[in-house]
């Protein structure tokens, strides 16, 4: 973890939010889980909370966004603005990788509505212990991003998309710009 933050804090945070996307999962009209399988409902599972998946990348931003395509789900695609590449490192175990560090392009919908940036990612647990669509972060910075701005990147809260859990979803899959060759075990399981 690259910045020093209260761990336990962190950790129930975390947890708290976890139990209160179990209950929207388990109750909310809209929940994605099917109403006749909701009874059986016990939880989502998470890979255990992990502060080294909680990184401080640093951001460049692109003045002028491209336009990226992304697949989906159901065979369409949609619209996005790639609006800032965001660099992190990971402390990893792996001695195969050589370098620790990392880039994840971050995207808006065209609107002119301020939107959290869109970080759809695959790593090497996706389709394993991960939706095999990959998943997904939100990131909410507290101001416009500007070249050289570091923004917290907590894989802990990356999460499986709706269409995980029904066919009647459709949803963005991650650009292979966003495919990471390291595993990211931190956030939603989906086995």
């Amino acid at each position: 973890m690259s910045d020093s933050i209260d761990v336990d804090r962190w950790r129930t945070e975390l947890e708290s939010k976890r139990a209160e996307k179990d209950d929207f999962f388990a109750d909310h009209p809209q929940s994605p889980i099917p109403p006749e399988e909701r009874d059986d409902f016990a939880g989502l599972d998470y890979f255990e909370p992990d502060p080294d998946y909680r990184v401080t990348a640093t951001a460049t931003v692109h003045d002028d966004p491209e336009v990226v395509l992304m697949d989906t789900t159901a065979g369409r695609e949609m619209r996005y603005l790639r609006v800032a590449t965001l660099e992190f490192e990971l402390d990893r175990e792996d001695e195969d990788l050589e370098d620790g560090t990392f880039e994840l392009a971050a995207y808006q919908q065209e609107s002119p509505d301020a939107q959290p940036l869109f970080v759809p990612f695959r790593d090497k647990t996706t389709g394993q212990q991960s939706y095999d669509g990959g998943r997904y972060m939100e990131l909410e910075p507290d101001r416009d991003l500007a070249d050289g701005d570091e923004i917290v990147v907590d894989f802990n809260l990356a999460y499986s998309p709706f269409c995980a859990y029904s066919d009647t979803f459709d949803c963005p899959l991650p650009p292979e710009e966003n495919w990471l060759e390291v595993a990211i075990p931190a956030g939603e399981r989906h086995e």
